[in-house]
């Protein structure tokens, strides 16, 4: 896919796309809402990205997948689930050819939500 425009909302990221991608990442994004009810969704490092207590998760469109990007330790804590998938430190590749894995995104998502609430009690 070629290089799209700056946006600045989640929306506008998701219309930029051909129909098939708009399909699967307005899923994603309506799985990371209902994981993560009261995180807010903004535009960072020019992805759509869902804040709670700090940077929750982010996805973007690559040319042959759809990144998402749990942190580290989101990753790490699902690591073995993952060997289907090309993972680095804080990201993972979900192929454009094969199903997104929802269910398994939904954990990671609950995970983070976690890890964020813990956090805020840290800060308090």
């Amino acid at each position: 896919m070629e290089e799209k425009k700056q946006t600045t909302t989640i929306d506008d990221y998701i219309n930029q796309y051909p129909e098939d991608v708009r399909v699967v990442l307005e899923e994603l994004r309506h799985v990371i809402k209902e994981e993560a009810p009261d995180a807010t969704e903004k535009i960072s490092y020019q992805m759509p990205t869902f804040y709670l207590n700090g940077n929750l998760v982010h996805f973007a469109v690559q040319k042959n997948h759809i990144g998402f990007y749990p942190a580290p330790s989101g990753v790490a804590a699902f690591k073995e689930e993952l060997t289907d998938y090309k993972t680095s430190k804080g990201a993972i590749q979900f192929p454009l050819t094969k199903p997104i894995p929802y269910e398994l995104v939904r954990r990671i998502v609950r995970f983070r939500v976690e890890e964020a609430k813990q956090k805020k009690k840290q800060d308090k």
